[in-house]
């Protein structure tokens, strides 16, 4: 009976992951902070003709030109205008820096292991199975936790870096 309603005490010495949590659709996900370079808020973007749906453009960070990615669009969901609250979560995913669109930036915070659940098979059948490391339980929430780096394929990585690159001169 007592290990049925027993809930371990986050400080406990379980490492966990610490996260960064966004919300998308109303729902709030979070992503391994090892895997954000920074989080900025969403400056204006120039469209590129005949891009990917979820590619929203290009965005200019500090001289560097970065593919901007609506993960609203990406994983699903129907797309939102950018508000005040809208931010881009940059991150690297092999030697690309990619930026991607959420709704908003809530929180970080540290989620111990043993509050990580395997992806249910329903959020399976909805969301690809690869971008989804689990579902972190904590005071009654649960976040979807993601891999951004597996979000987009390799091929589409390739595809991302070569409009990021400035076209060579011969």
């Amino acid at each position: 009976m007592f290990e049925e309603t027993a809930e371990q005490d986050p400080e406990v010495s379980d490492e966990g992951l610490q996260l960064v949590v966004f919300e998308l659709s109303g729902e709030e996900f979070g992503v391994d902070i090892m895997q954000v370079s920074e989080i900025i808020p969403a400056p204006r973007t120039t469209r590129v003709p005949q891009a990917p749906e979820c590619v929203k453009g290009l965005i200019n960070l500090r001289g560097k030109i970065i593919v901007l990615i609506d993960l609203n669009i990406r994983l699903g969901f129907s797309p939102k205008e950018r508000d005040e609250l809208s931010r881009i979560i940059i991150v690297e995913v092999g030697d690309t820096v990619i930026g991607m669109l959420v709704n908003s930036v809530k929180e970080v915070m540290r989620l111990p292991l043993s509050y990580i659940e395997p992806t249910p098979e329903m959020i399976k059948s909805k969301i690809n199975a690869e971008y989804l490391k689990g579902v972190g339980k904590l005071d009654g929430r649960l976040l979807i936790l993601l891999n951004l780096a597996k979000v987009l394929g390799e091929e589409e990585v390739d595809e991302l870096n070569q409009l990021s690159l400035p076209e060579e001169t011969s």
